[in-house]
C-alpha cells in the first residue's frame, strides 16, 4: 500500500473572522507546505468547519515537482492563473497535459499524477477539492524523481 501524504504547517484558526454564518480569512492566512507546493492556509474542516470541501492557492517555484501521487476517493479542479504546468497522470505515469494560466484542470478520484512547473515564473493555481481534509487523503504513488528518505 502506497505511503500517504503529511502536511506541513500548522492551519491557524486565529485568523479566521466567524461571522456567524460566514467565515473569512483576510489575505489567505499563514502559508503552508506540502509536497514541493506552498499553500496559503485556505479553508478546510480545521479551520472553519466544512464538512464536503476544502480551498486553498497553491504556489509552485519554477522548476518544482510536486512528486506522484493519488487523491483517495475525492475530486479536485484547479484554476490556473498564472504559469505554465505539465501534469503527468494515469497507471505509470505516462499520459500527459500541458496547461497555462486561464485553464482549468479536474482530477478524477484515484488517478495518480505529477505536477511539474514548466513555466519561468511561480505557477499560482486556485485548488478547490470535494473533501474537508485537505491532505489526509493523499497517497504517495511512485516517482522516479521523489527523493530517497
Amino acid at each position: 500500500m502506497p505511503e500517504r501524504t503529511k502536511g506541513v504547517g500548522e492551519i491557524d484558526r486565529s485568523v479566521v473572522e466567524d461571522l456567524g454564518g460566514i467565515a473569512v480569512i483576510r489575505g489567505g492566512g499563514k502559508e503552508r507546505g506540502w509536497n514541493g507546493i506552498r499553500y496559503m492556509q485556505g479553508m478546510s474542516a480545521k479551520n472553519v468547519g466544512s464538512t464536503g470541501l476544502s480551498v486553498n492557492v497553491a504556489t509552485v517555484p519554477p522548476g518544482a515537482i510536486a512528486y506522484a501521487h493519488v487523491h483517495e476517493g475525492f475530486e479536485v479542479m484547479l484554476f490556473i492563473a498564472q504559469g505554465r504546468v505539465k501534469h503527468t497522470f494515469g497507471e505509470g505515469l505516462k499520459q500527459e497535459v500541458i496547461n497555462e494560466a486561464g485553464d482549468f484542470i479536474y482530477i478524477k478520484p484515484g488517478v495518480p499524477h505529477e505536477v511539474f512547473n514548466i513555466g519561468d515564473e511561480p505557477l499560482i493555481a486556485f485548488v478547490a477539492r470535494s473533501t474537508a481534509d485537505e491532505w489526509d487523503k493523499i497517497v504517495n504513488y511512485p516517482s522516479q524523481y521523489r527523493p530517497e528518505e
